[in-house]
């Protein structure tokens, strides 16, 4: 008896420890500062729950491509992973709204003000997509980067430019401004850099630091195209396993290190913008005329986003009212 006992005690130990932990995945490498937060993130729900839920984070794209990380989230292998707009979108379509380029231009404290007031709305979204969003960053705002020099709108056409794989929101936009679309998985980029299979690319600039892209690249066209968000998404059905109070803890753990790497993030692109300068990336800034256009290609962009049912007119009209205010 007793040793069935042992037993027994001994299997509801790893039952329960395979409940509790939960697995998540990032492409984002463990030693930057969103990795180190994602790092004390996991560190302080382990102590605050008493080790009763403990996080693994596979960093540095280890698990694969943001597609692979959802893929094996959804066959259960990983439980949770930190997800661009592009995969956000697979998820929940309507969240893409916040990256409809020429919206926001230099106000990324705009963009910040009105994904606050519309994360209600989507994280009502993920939810019923089976998903649980425990924070969204603010990865900055987005700039193209390239191996030749153009001097306005008018002279990136024909441009080679990435795309990431089944992103529909940039085709629409490439489409929309007449550059010739290389679909690539992202780590393939920096050696199409290199290699002149593409010309140009775009990220935040802490992003293209990280990523190395600045080492292949001549020009920073200083004409923000859109603004860029990530999440922390975890699956519901591991989320449903963690008890109520367990829960409210992670949501406040969650809270404060996606606040603070929002916070860092304004400050370290900023920084990131000058050390490529320092590294020899010429800045080019474009007329002022080319906002006047931004602004017509946007309406086309919104057009065929609407009309391909990657957003939702209604959710456009609701984001464009909270833009306006």
């Amino acid at each position: 008896m007793k040793k069935l006992l042992v037993a027994l005690t001994l299997l509801f130990s790893q039952i329960t420890l395979a409940v509790t932990q939960v697995k998540i995945a990032a492409l984002i490498p463990e030693g930057t500062s969103w990795g180190t937060s994602v790092k004390k993130f996991a560190q302080e729900v382990d102590t605050a729950t008493k080790g009763e839920v403990s996080v693994k984070v596979y960093y540095g794209g280890v698990a694969g491509d943001e597609p692979d990380v959802l893929r094996k989230i959804r066959i259960g292998q990983l439980h949770g992973g930190i997800f661009t707009g592009k995969t956000l979108a697979e998820i929940y379509p309507d969240v893409r709204v916040m990256e409809i380029p020429f919206t926001f231009y230099n106000d990324q404290k705009k963009a910040g003000k009105v994904m606050t007031t519309l994360t209600p709305k989507f994280n009502a979204g993920f939810k019923a997509k089976g998903f649980v969003n425990l924070g969204f960053y603010e990865l900055g705002l987005v700039y193209l980067v390239a191996t030749k020099k153009v001097t306005n709108l008018s002279e990136m056409k024909g441009v080679k430019i990435w795309s990431w794989e089944g992103d529909e929101l940039s085709r629409a936009m490439i489409e929309s401004m007449e550059l010739v679309s290389v679909p690539l998985a992202l780590p393939d980029v920096l050696s199409s850099l290199s290699t002149g299979i593409i010309n140009a690319a775009y990220a935040p600039p802490l992003g293209i630091l990280a990523l190395q892209w600045h080492t292949k690249i001549k020009y920073l066209v200083d004409f923000p195209t859109t603004f860029s968000i990530g999440a922390l998404l975890m699956s519901d059905k591991v989320w449903t396993k963690i008890s109520p109070a367990h829960q409210k803890l992670i949501q406040e753990i969650s809270a404060k290190y996606v606040r603070e790497a929002n916070e860092k993030s304004l400050v370290e692109n900023e920084a990131a913008r000058i050390q490529m300068k320092k590294s020899g990336v010429e800045f080019v800034s474009f007329p002022p005329d080319d906002y006047k256009k931004a602004a017509s290609l946007r309406g086309t962009v919104v057009q065929k986003l609407i009309s391909g049912k990657v957003v939702s007119d209604a959710m456009v009209k609701e984001f464009d009212a909270e833009v306006k205010k």
